[in-house]
């Protein structure tokens, strides 16, 4: 008997491919196993399955790419991947199918869509506003003459699903991913969900808490066009770090963003966007750092040791320069 996994990142973009997915080709019976937004290195948990089926979505290729080739090489595995993060070179092993595609206006959710033929198209929509894809969510709607107030709806849920991956630890987060994603199965229309989930009210309240706490954090480097902001070690400032650095970018698409939060350990994390008009670099950025990766548009550091911060600031300037 084949056991089938489920591997997907907590976010928007990961529950929201995951749901297409599985909209079309139910299991029923699939593990699910998903944490955080950050914790992309899923797959080293099942480095001892053999007989089984494993989708992963929206996790970094190159970051799983030694947990990958273990599971292939044991007997009875195969793997389909779909992600849009920097892969590096994919091994070629017939039990392995890919579906990655890094380009800067494409998501998971996109790339899912485009493989179901638009048969889900409105939760693709929910996993683009998510990961910050705004003119791509708005062009994939754009045919389905959706009214600017439906397409709001669709912003708000694909934020607040992108918000509740932000944390830490599960302990940060206002619903286990896991239990967001089984809230969102019953539903093919995402207007349904957000017409009568309660787990909506629960992000929106926490979100506009949040988003309040950390508007009334300054920016620390005044007079630049390129922006940073510093948050302090509390659960608020991780959970709301990766919208509020979107919300951010889109205020001034110009400019690079880099937003830096204290760990527990007092490590850094750090979110990086790329100017909108010009998505690159990120990704190379954050990946020249220890823990760093993502994604040419928008990436990150987990645990950036904190004697190198100036470092990064002085790579995050050079980076961006033509913004500055």
């Amino acid at each position: 008997m084949v056991t089938h996994y489920d591997i997907f990142n907590g976010d928007a973009d990961g529950i929201c491919a995951l749901h297409q997915l599985r909209r079309q080709s139910p299991v029923p019976d699939a593990i699910l196993i998903t944490g955080v937004k950050r914790d992309i290195a899923l797959l080293a948990s099942l480095q001892e399955v053999t007989n089984s089926s494993l989708t992963v979505l929206d996790l970094s290729f190159e970051n799983n790419r030694p947990f990958v080739e273990t599971i292939l090489d044991h007997r009875g595995n195969r793997v389909l991947y779909l992600d849009h993060h920097f892969s590096g070179p994919i091994p070629q092993w017939p039990e392995l199918t890919t579906h990655i595609n890094p380009a800067a206006d494409i998501c998971t959710s996109l790339i899912v869509n485009s493989l179901l033929q638009g048969r889900f198209w409105q939760w693709a929509v929910v996993g683009a506003f998510g990961d910050n894809l705004h003119d791509a969510a708005r062009q994939l709607a754009g045919p389905m003459a959706l009214s600017e107030p439906r397409i709001e709806q669709l912003l708000e849920l694909g934020e607040l699903m992108n918000y509740n991956g932000y944390g830490e630890s599960l302990a940060d987060l206002l619903i286990h991913p896991a239990d967001l994603y089984r809230a969102i199965i019953p539903f093919a229309d995402p207007f349904d969900f957000i017409a009568t989930a309660p787990e909506l009210t629960i992000l929106r309240q926490g979100f506009h808490q949040d988003m309040e706490m950390a508007l009334q954090q300054p920016v620390i480097n005044p007079g630049n066009r390129n922006r940073i902001f510093h948050f302090p070690d509390a659960p608020w400032a991780r959970r709301i770090s990766g919208v509020f650095a979107n919300q951010k970018a889109r205020e001034k698409k110009e400019a690079a963003h880099a937003l830096i939060t204290t760990n527990a350990d007092a490590t850094l994390r750090i979110s990086v966007r790329a100017p909108l008009t010009d998505r690159k670099n990120a990704d190379t950025l954050c990946r020249a750092f220890p823990s760093g990766g993502g994604r040419a548009a928008a990436a990150g550091i987990n645990r950036l040791p904190a004697p190198m911060l100036d470092d990064f600031i002085a790579a995050f300037q050079a980076s961006f320069a033509d913004h500055s």
